[in-house]
């Protein structure tokens, strides 16, 4: 018991320091675009299809790595990758050299999130998995505390560029702490090598006759368009609309997210594992009801007409948007066996990054442009507004995945893991 709190404890921590320099790049997005001469759709392509693309192209082969070899091999790489293309962002002259920087960043970024939950899959039961995965995806609020305190400080005492050199360190070093003290469960190569997980044309087939998957598939697209998507340009709304400073915005936002996300992650997890245990249609239709009060809050943040205001709402989305972590990630984790977890996962990021972060930020920023002429400064708060419906989207599909989702564990055997 004492190796597996460990073990969730690094893996924490490795996926917050994956996380950490988006939200220190959200908020070097105005001096970066002021330094290169860049438009808010080319911040928008950058922050969105150019980095999901390859975060999501490279989770495929990544999860094959992770469902088949050594995991605690494959998280060294890399992190230690990531690492080091973080601090190559801080070096660059230009719009291209950035983009592929950041190509770099979103490869090292995908070896965390399958890697890390199938190791966990492996320690944990069904029953305990909501309460293990939320605590797990508090890494996110956890990435976003850091990079917003730590952004904020270093963009405005030593500029953008020295922030992400400073920034890559931490990869490194997790890198070597995991090289050091993680063990592969699974145990030596030749054990690995007598079982094989199914060819990749074979995964597909089984994944798409799982009516859950299909939905929770759609669900993530859409949830990432409209929540990812959004996030990459929080940091520049309050900037413009509320005149915020990069280092008070910096300390706002780790405090909101800090208490609030990782109350939210927690509360979602807690509840689903004391009140729903092996119910996972309970747990679909609780994220339908959230999900539609996470898209009201947040509408009441973009429209608000103080600062003082849009954070309060801020803080009553980052309740709701954290909730759903614990039960979405135990449900993809019980949907298959051992062997196809990390693909499932990948999977599912595939599309919802391509399709979801890949074009969110760069709709936003499409949508802003298009308004400037109409609202000016104010294009990019109602920009942001106008995409809050599409919650009710979201809403749907997770309501049909309850539908399906525990008949869909039975047939896998898990159901009383």
């Amino acid at each position: 018991m004492q190796y597996k709190n460990y073990l969730l404890s690094v893996l924490v921590i490795m996926g917050a320091v994956s996380v950490l320099d988006r939200f220190v790049f959200a908020l070097a997005l105005e001096p970066i675009k002021q330094d290169l001469g860049l438009s808010d759709s080319q911040l928008g392509l950058m922050t969105g299809i150019a980095f999901a693309a390859f975060y999501a192209v490279a989770g495929i082969p990544i999860a094959r790595w992770a469902d088949r070899g050594n995991r605690v091999t494959l998280a060294t790489v890399t992190t230690t990758l990531l690492g080091l293309t973080v601090m190559l962002c801080g070096v660059v002259s230009n719009f291209f050299q950035l983009l592929l920087a950041r190509a770099g960043v979103a490869i090292g970024e995908a070896g965390a999130m399958p890697t890390a939950q199938s190791m966990l899959a492996d320690y944990f039961g069904r029953a305990e998995r909501p309460k293990v995965m939320a605590i797990f995806a508090m890494f996110y609020p956890i990435g976003m505390v850091l990079g917003y305190l730590l952004g904020g400080w270093l963009i405005e005492d030593y500029g953008w560029r020295m922030t992400f050199v400073l920034l890559g360190l931490p990869g490194l070093l997790v890198a070597l702490l995991i090289k050091k003290t993680l063990k592969e469960p699974r145990g030596s190569d030749k054990q690995l090598a007598t079982a094989q997980p199914p060819d990749f044309v074979s995964v597909l087939n089984i994944l798409w006759h799982k009516t859950t998957f299909r939905q929770m598939l759609l669900a993530f697209c859409v949830l990432y368009f409209f929540a990812m998507g959004t996030s990459q340009w929080l940091a520049t709304f309050f900037i413009r609309s509320h005149n915020m400073g990069s280092a008070e915005l910096g300390v706002w936002l780790a405090g909101i997210w800090g208490v609030f996300g990782l109350l939210g992650n927690y509360l979602g997890g807690v509840l689903a594992t004391r009140f729903a245990a092996k119910k996972e249609k309970l747990h679909m239709r609780g994220l339908s009801i959230v999900v539609i009060l996470s898209g009201l809050s947040n509408a009441a943040t973009y429209l608000a007409p103080s600062q003082s205001m849009a954070l309060l709402f801020l803080a009553i989305s980052a309740i709701l948007l954290t909730m759903p972590n614990g039960p979405i990630f135990s449900a993809v984790q019980c949907l298959v066996e051992e062997r196809l977890r990390s693909v499932t996962l990948a999977l599912l990021l595939l599309f919802a990054n391509l399709i979801g972060f890949g074009l969110g930020p760069l709709a936003i920023g499409l949508l802003s442009d298009f308004l400037a002429p109409t609202y000016g400064d104010e294009s990019l708060r109602y920009a942001l507004a106008f995409s809050t419906p599409g919650v009710v989207w979201i809403a749907f599909h997770f309501w049909r995945a309850g539908e399906t989702i525990e008949d869909d564990i039975k047939q896998v055997g898990v159901s009383e893991l």
